[in-house]
């Protein structure tokens, strides 16, 4: 199975990858909660797309391929914005309280929580965020 989402960078578009990620997940009899969870990430990963690559009231593509491995599922996000490596982060302090947190990181947090293996590379002038989440079919 592959399965490709082209969407803009605008929030309003988010709608568009919960059907994504509901259909995919629905197909392969996922439960409701790693449904929640895949759906989670990817949208964490997006919105840190469209609020930070790229310029104000400037539109581009963001594209969403989803495929499927004997185990795993595994999501290939790819921007023209500006470079950010997210695996470069820190792990958000969580220990600390939130009036103390400094704002910020926290979905990345959420992404390398609920993915099995995050990894990035900046290609022909574009970022490539690969997440798999393992699967039991």
């Amino acid at each position: 199975m592959e399965k490709e989402l082209k969407i803009v960078n605008d929030i309003e578009e988010l709608s568009y990858l919960a059907e994504f990620v509901e259909e995919i997940c629905e197909s392969l009899s996922l439960s409701p909660e790693t449904t929640m969870n895949i759906n989670l990430a990817l949208e964490e990963a997006v919105v840190n797309v469209i609020m930070y690559a790229y310029p104000p009231l400037e539109e581009h593509n963001i594209l969403l391929k989803a495929t499927l491995t004997d185990q795993q599922l595994i999501f290939l996000l790819t921007d023209n914005g500006l470079s950010f490596d997210p695996t470069q982060m820190e792990d958000a302090d969580i220990t600390s309280s939130i009036e103390e947190r400094p704002i910020g990181g926290l979905g990345i947090f959420l992404i390398r929580s609920i993915m099995n293996e995050v990894s990035y590379q900046r290609l022909d002038g574009q970022n490539q965020l690969t997440m798999k989440k393992n699967i039991e079919k």
